[in-house]
């Protein structure tokens, strides 16, 4: 071999070396980086959920409807008092606190809520309502505790955790004392079971003192009874002190500017002329998607405690309807179909109603109004005007 092609091949052998080492400089880097990447790279946690913000619509102050004179009979369409389940919403009655209730000893207010019980009442005093109060976690309670969470610009994990009980504060004592008065007692008579024997009552009032104490006070039947485990409900007399929710909504600082509906999430909300939420209710919509209207809508009928005009020709189906041949008035209480107040609304057939039913409210469809709550009802009657816009989202 010459002297040339000997130095060539060395030169050769240096470079293969070099690239050699290279390599496994290459190899042992990435080796090292993946470790440090397992041990202390970005978390693999899923990013809280986007915060909530109030929709943003402009209120149109200039816009002016014809007021009309709100019909004394109640709302000319009638809605049937079966409510339709909601496909994969659970009807059942929740799992309501395993012990007794007992109000914690003296304690200085303010102070941050204990329990989940505590939470959805300081949730009620703030009108955010996580539905009928019963000390445990659903939907609604999710929801209100996602409401709160944006308000309070914390992140909208929708638990009640550290960080939102640290915010979610209490001012007085959860629990107070309900005494049954006669007034209460002289109320209640059973309710008609078809449509001619309701329109023959007084009124369609509560069944039971434990009806009428329950939604009194926001709050589950089986949370009423949960705490008053010595009360015998057939049997209750005038004098009786019971434990009930402290969750009496505050009252309103003024009108409302406008309102929204989010049909998928079923819930109502009102809002002032700054876009500030004023109000947070849960709420049925219509089972058949046609029956949901999207868009701006306006409130054109205010009217309380109002009594219902059952008219046959809108249940075709009903044997005792057609048997009925007219219409019957129904009158007015909360055991009416449209419970204690009625907001009509601007397009024939529609409205903004409470419900005999409160314990179904958004995890049941109607045939085509808006179903609150009866307490909720009430507080929206004061916050609502004529001609007020009412927009209705996907």
């Amino acid at each position: 071999m010459s002297k040339l092609e000997a130095a060539s091949s060395k030169r050769r052998s240096r470079a293969g070396d070099f690239l050699a080492a290279l390599l496994l400089l290459a190899i042992i880097a990435g080796t090292a980086w993946l470790w440090w990447r397992q041990r202390h790279g970005p978390s693999s946690k899923p990013a809280p959920p986007a915060a909530h913000e109030p929709a943003r619509h402009q209120v149109i102050p200039s816009l002016v409807l014809v007021e009309r004179t709100p019909d004394v009979s109640g709302p000319a369409t009638a809605v049937p008092t079966n409510e339709i389940p909601v496909p994969g919403v659970s009807n059942a009655v929740p799992a309501i606190l395993s012990a007794p209730v007992k109000e914690p000893g003296p304690m200085e207010f303010p102070r941050p809520a204990a329990s989940l019980l505590e939470a959805q009442v300081a949730l009620a005093r703030r009108v955010i309502s996580p539905g009928c109060i019963d000390g445990a976690m659903g939907s609604q309670t999710r929801t209100a505790l996602a409401v709160f969470q944006a308000l309070e610009k914390l992140p909208q994990t929708r638990a009640f955790d550290t960080n939102t009980q640290s915010n979610l504060k209490l001012d007085e004592p959860v629990l107070t004392d309900y005494v049954v008065s006669s007034n209460d007692l002289a109320r209640l008579q059973p309710l008609g079971k078809t449509w001619l024997e309701k329109s023959r009552q007084t009124a369609l009032d509560y069944e039971t003192i434990l009806e009428l104490v329950a939604e009194k006070s926001h709050a589950h039947t089986a949370l009423i009874e949960k705490l008053n485990p010595g009360v015998d409900w057939a049997r209750v007399a005038a004098g009786t002190v019971l434990k009930v929710p402290a969750a009496d909504y505050p009252p309103p600082a003024d009108r409302a500017a406008y309102v929204v509906i989010h049909l998928s999430a079923r819930f109502l909300e009102a809002f002032d002329t700054e876009t500030n939420l004023i109000a947070h209710f849960p709420c049925s919509i219509a089972a058949k998607v046609e029956k949901r209207p999207v868009g701006e809508l306006h409130v054109a009928v205010v009217a309380p405690n109002p009594n219902y005009t059952f008219n046959p020709e809108i249940f075709p189906e009903s044997a005792e309807a057609q048997a009925i041949g007219h219409k019957l008035v129904i009158p007015a209480g909360p055991k009416n179909p449209v419970g204690v107040a009625w907001i009509g609304l601007d397009r024939p057939g529609y409205g903004i109603h409470g419900s005999p039913n409160p314990e179904q409210i958004g995890r049941t469809e109607s045939h085509g109004c808006f179903r609150l709550a009866n307490w909720d009802a009430a507080y929206l009657l004061k916050l609502v005007w004529i001609g007020m816009p009412v927009f209705v989202e996907p």
